[in-house]
């Protein structure tokens, strides 16, 4: 069955750092332990927090919607899609593949702006910390938990991110009903939203488990800007 959701490639490349810790989380993580591991990163105590600057938000967001990665992301999902020739109205060649590059980059942008927009509206903290913890299953977890989470108040005490489970949606569904073939509908939107929060999951794996310190090769280049808060060891 061919996949018509081009954006898994997103969390198949995002995660691909991280393999060896998702095997072994889950591996070692039950199904009952699910609720174990949110209250373990919803109690967390954090007391270093400084919420966000409306410039280091911004900052972030550029970054995040246009910079470097949205667009490799959206050329490699681009190449899936034009290899599987989905959707297959679009053709091959190179109008096809502009077209599905369009398509990736603009589900990626719709995205991310529908984040950072409803974390403004709501005064929530979607940027991504890392955890405090130590051990590979309590940072996966903790990776894993923060896709639906975010911070809130001036203590930054973790709970449940509506901006940050609506976003991967608003994407897809703005995709389907824009620009996409009219055999797309609601139930496409879904599935795609699925993948893309998957996608979000393994940026945060990524953000948890690569090192991106002002010694790092993605520092070096100018590249370790992201959704990641600023790291205190980089100042």
């Amino acid at each position: 069955m061919k996949f018509r959701q081009p954006v898994l490639l997103l969390f198949v490349i995002t995660t691909f750092v991280a393999l060896p810790a998702v095997a072994k989380g889950q591996s070692l993580a039950p199904e009952d332990s699910l609720g174990m591991a949110v209250a373990a990163v919803s109690d967390q105590s954090d007391l270093t927090y400084t919420r966000p600057t409306q410039a280091t938000k911004l900052r972030n967001y550029a970054f995040d919607a246009f910079g470097p990665y949205p667009i490799v992301g959206a050329a490699m999902v681009a190449g899936v899609g034009q290899m599987d020739n989905t959707p297959s109205a679009w053709g091959k060649g190179a109008a096809g593949y502009g077209r599905r590059f369009g398509s990736d980059f603009g589900i990626a942008a719709i995205t991310t702006t529908t984040r950072y927009g409803l974390a403004q509206a709501l005064k929530e903290d979607t940027l991504y910390y890392r955890c405090e913890c130590k051990g590979l299953l309590p940072r996966f977890s903790h990776a894993v938990v923060s896709t639906l989470t975010a911070r809130h108040g001036e203590d930054g005490h973790r709970a449940f991110s509506f901006s940050a489970v609506a976003a991967p949606y608003a994407g897809t569904v703005a995709a389907v009903y824009a620009w996409y073939p009219d055999n797309y509908g609601a139930r496409s939107a879904l599935r795609m939203g699925n993948y893309n929060l998957l996608g979000s999951v393994g940026e945060n794996v990524l953000l948890e488990f690569f090192y991106s310190g002002p010694h790092s090769l993605l520092s070096r280049m100018h590249l370790n800007n992201s959704r990641a808060a600023p790291n205190p060891d980089s100042k």
